[in-house]
């Protein structure tokens, strides 16, 4: 692997983090972040109150309209709203984009969690307006992709994509979240993932139990996907998830 060499304005980020700083100024510093963050929970609290059960729905925000994860996206999300699910995304282009798209389709719940970035994330147009927020942290972006779901389904993405998919993985491990449907969608793509998870993690390590790999779906086609979510809530009534 050839060696990266950080840009010049990586460099000057980086130097910025290591220049001392006056008590003053650090404390004024972490007291404004903090009443920024507490904003960012309250506004996110209050816009998703009462929304009804949804599915939060990830991948790549890099995937083209016509590539075919977005259709097979836009069909998931426009089956799982018909059902009466409502769909919540990262709210930006690509596989959010598709999503987004399906439910506003099938006249659902369309929800676009976005999020401030210097470059990439550029707010789709099928989100609901009443539904549409922006966040400048991705913890707190986060919990709300968590907290107001009641599924997962996971497309093929990047690092942000599977930074969620983990997330939802060790919530419902733990027990910190209740075992909700967490589905992935394209085995060809999740394949090599799930193989290392199983000979390194399970067998070589034992850093995971055996059990932990039912926590998740591995699926291929959208049909299977809306299947298995809706197949899990078939005994339950859909209720919000709070």
């Amino acid at each position: 692997m050839s060696e990266n060499k950080l840009s010049p304005q990586d460099e000057r980020r980086i130097k910025r983090a290591f220049v001392n700083k006056r008590w003053p100024e650090v404390a004024s510093t972490m007291s404004w972040s903090i009443f920024k963050i507490m904003a960012e929970f309250v506004d996110g609290y209050q816009s998703l109150a009462r929304i009804g059960p949804c599915v939060s729905i990830f991948g790549s925000a890099r995937t083209k309209p016509d590539h075919p994860h977005y259709e097979v996206a836009r069909k998931i999300a426009y089956n799982l709203s018909q059902a009466g699910l409502g769909i919540i995304t990262g709210g930006g282009p690509g596989i959010m984009e598709a999503a987004n798209k399906g439910a506003k389709e099938a006249g659902g719940k369309s929800v676009g969690l976005n999020i401030n970035l210097p470059f990439e994330q550029t707010p789709n147009p099928y989100q609901d307006r009443d539904k549409t927020l922006m966040f400048d942290y991705f913890f707190v972006r986060k919990v709300m992709f968590m907290k107001y779901a009641q599924g997962f389904v996971v497309l093929p993405g990047g690092f942000g994509t599977l930074d969620e998919f983990f997330e939802a993985l060790t919530l419902v491990q733990t027990d910190k979240k209740a075992k909700f449907p967490i589905v992935l969608v394209d085995k060809a793509f999740w394949e090599p993932l799930l193989n290392w998870i199983n000979t390194v993690l399970l067998e070589e390590h034992g850093y995971i139990s055996p059990e932990d790999l039912f926590l998740f779906r591995l699926v291929d086609t959208p049909e299977e996907a809306v299947e298995f979510v809706l197949d899990f809530y078939s005994k339950y009534t859909l209720q919000p998830n709070f």
